[in-house]
């Protein structure tokens, strides 16, 4: 495989031969079609045809995933496959929506087709030159909250929408003076008649700006921008003008020109939330998997993006939870560190095992009832948090911990028994 070349590696299922489905992927994404045409040359096909690379064959199956493939007569099973297949770079160039058309497009639709899931992508090193990546990343983010070692602890405003920006800053007062690092805006909450953006901007960061001045601390908050593109800009400014430190999209709503032309003019770090991932990979065999996803965003140039939690409230296992942060925290083109953000039904309950399983606290750790329902109120759910990722670090066990940590306990007591 030469180095010039862009790198999409599937799982393929198909009522075919393995090489006939894997060829007509191939076609169908280059220069070829469902029959010849005139100018289809030799040397244009040498210059410019997909190449299957590498194929490693799976256990086949009786039954398709995915409805309307036409099995050819005398098929009596369905073959499955991992295969790399390389596109030529010229047929792209560093073009980020053209690469998602030709490595995620029409194949999805080939008859040939019975079950088909991007799972990873690999790029050459031109795309380095083209794409910005993040501004500042793990490191960045972590100058400028403050907080240099161990998870970013963080919470999302509940409810997710019907609160005042009045009633959203006394709640930020409440986290700040706990001692909090981040707070976002739910995905649901971003320009509400209820509550204006501008307001609520004027509103928190009146009660963030205090916090710093009295504290020396300066919690971050991502003000969900999700808008057209000339609002999102205007939201920045008035982010930006009035000392906040982070933005938030919706990437799945705001679509990949609308995320790169705010990373463009954007001097605030970018919370990405993927919201309407499911849609693109839940069923197993179709859609695209979060360690190839989530490289496109690195590269236009996110910050921080949300990858689920371990024992989550949603449908994910917790070891596609953890590929996923382990997909965050690898090299991408020597650089484009982006921030893992663990977020779904969590409280501290759940650190020792993200510990564990993961190894890092280069993440933020984000609990919304966990923190907001806790018994002690929010103050006393943030330190909750903290005293589990104490005790996880330190490798000492939760509830031996909890026995001197009253916050902690008072957690265990409200949320350790939620499935008993």
């Amino acid at each position: 495989m030469t180095s010039d070349r862009i790198l999409a590696t599937y799982l393929l299922e198909t009522p075919f031969p393995l090489e006939t489905a894997a060829e007509a992927m191939a076609g169908e994404q280059s220069s070829g079609t469902f029959v010849a045409v005139p100018g289809e040359t030799d040397d244009l096909r040498l210059r410019h045809r997909a190449t299957v690379e590498q194929m490693i064959k799976l256990e086949p199956v009786s039954e398709p995933s995915l409805p309307g493939s036409k099995p050819p007569t005398g098929s009596t099973g369905y073959n499955r496959a991992r295969i790399i297949i390389s596109f030529p770079f010229d047929n792209v160039g560093t073009n980020l929506p053209t690469l998602l058309s030709t490595v995620a497009g029409n194949l999805y639709e080939l008859r040939e087709v019975s079950g088909l899931k991007l799972i990873d992508l690999d790029f050459p090193p031109q795309f380095a030159d083209a794409h910005p990546g993040p501004q500042f990343g793990i490191h960045g983010t972590r100058e400028l909250i403050g907080v240099h070692e161990g998870p970013l602890i963080g919470t999302i405003v509940k409810p997710s929408v019907g609160l005042t920006p009045e009633q959203t800053a006394d709640l930020v007062r409440e986290l700040g003076e706990a001692d909090i690092d981040f707070i976002k805006d739910d995905e649901l909450m971003a320009d509400p008649p209820h509550s204006p953006l501008e307001r609520r901007v004027e509103e928190v960061m009146r009660v963030i700006n205090e916090l710093a001045d009295r504290t020396g601390k300066k919690l971050m908050y991502a003000f969900n921008i999700t808008d057209d593109i000339d609002n999102m800009l205007r939201h920045h400014e008035t982010i930006r003008n009035t000392g906040g430190t982070c933005v938030m999209v919706s990437l799945n709503s705001v679509g990949m020109a609308g995320v790169a032309y705010l990373r463009k003019h954007c001097e605030l770090p970018i919370h990405g939330h993927r919201n309407g991932w499911g849609m693109l990979t839940r069923h197993p065999w179709l859609g695209i998997s979060f360690r190839a996803y989530q490289k496109l965003w690195r590269l236009i140039g996110i910050d921080h993006i949300h990858v689920n939690a371990l024992q989550n409230k949603f449908w994910e296992p917790d070891e596609s939870v953890v590929d996923s942060v382990n997909a965050c925290l690898e090299p991408l083109l020597g650089g484009y560190q982006v921030m893992p953000v663990l977020s779904s039904g969590q409280w501290g309950g759940q650190a020792p095992e993200t510990w564990r399983q993961t190894g890092t606290t280069d993440l933020m750790y984000l609990a919304g009832g966990g923190i907001v329902a806790h018994p002690g109120g929010p103050a006393a759910g943030v330190r909750a948090i903290r005293q589990a990722w104490d005790a996880a670090v330190t490798e000492t066990n939760l509830y031996d911990y909890a026995a001197t940590h009253p916050e902690l306990q008072q957690s265990i007591e409200a949320f350790g028994k939620r499935d008993g």
